[in-house]
């Protein structure tokens, strides 16, 4: 554990079999993991902000009250904790089940369109996108950040597919980039509003586009 590594639990010799020592290494864990937290949490509000370019550990410690000795003993670099917290940025979506696959695209993309809008992780994404062109493990946590959005919506896609709503030979990861690169275009490209009008205008074209493709006409 990385708690470990700064020394909090030793090791080697005798160890004291009074309640009193078990207790106090376990306070201090805790106060460990709240430190943790609290560094994660800041780092991730830094990023939202300035970007990676912008990110200082002197303002993470500064914003966190955590000191800048002891961020650098979890974290060696400034890049290992721009990465730490980039990597924990989520996307995934509960799936729904609304009994139609118009219906279950129509969920998950206004959630989605919501969340661009609001949640955090939606400002810091173009600073990772920009230095993911330069930086494997950065283009890995883009990665991983796009899968998430894509699950769901494969899922549903998926059974669909299997309700005969579109075609067996549909191309799922076609129908996945139609229906999130124009969310994506409005929030970082024309700045346009994702209402509901929008995304069932996505939906439906996606729908019929590919039964359109799979009657082969």
């Amino acid at each position: 554990m990385a708690e470990s590594n700064d020394g909090i639990r030793t090791s080697g010799g005798p160890r004291s079999a009074t309640p009193s020592t078990g207790s106090s290494a376990g306070e201090l864990d805790a106060r460990v993991r709240r430190s943790r937290d609290r560094v994660l949490a800041t780092a991730l509000e830094l990023l939202s902000e300035s970007g990676v370019s912008g990110f200082t550990v002197d303002e993470v410690a500064s914003r966190s009250g955590v000191a800048k000795t002891t961020i650098y003993r979890h974290w060696p670099s400034r890049e290992a904790l721009v990465l730490d917290a980039a990597s924990r940025i989520s996307a995934e979506q509960e799936v729904p089940d609304t009994g139609s696959l118009e219906g279950d695209l129509a969920v998950l993309l206004a959630d989605t369109g919501h969340l661009l809008g609001t949640a955090r992780w939606s400002s810091v994404v173009p600073s990772i996108v920009d230095v993911a062109e330069r930086d494997p493990e950065f283009a890995e946590i883009h990665g991983k950040i796009q899968r998430g959005h894509a699950v769901a919506l494969r899922e549903v896609i998926e059974r669909a597919a299997g309700r005969g709503e579109i075609p067996a030979t549909a191309d799922r990861s076609a129908m996945v980039s139609a229906l999130i690169g124009p969310l994506y275009y409005r929030r970082w490209f024309s700045r346009e509003p994702i209402d509901d009008q929008f995304v069932t205008v996505i939906v439906r074209n996606v729908i019929s586009g590919q039964r359109i493709a799979g009657t082969g006409t």
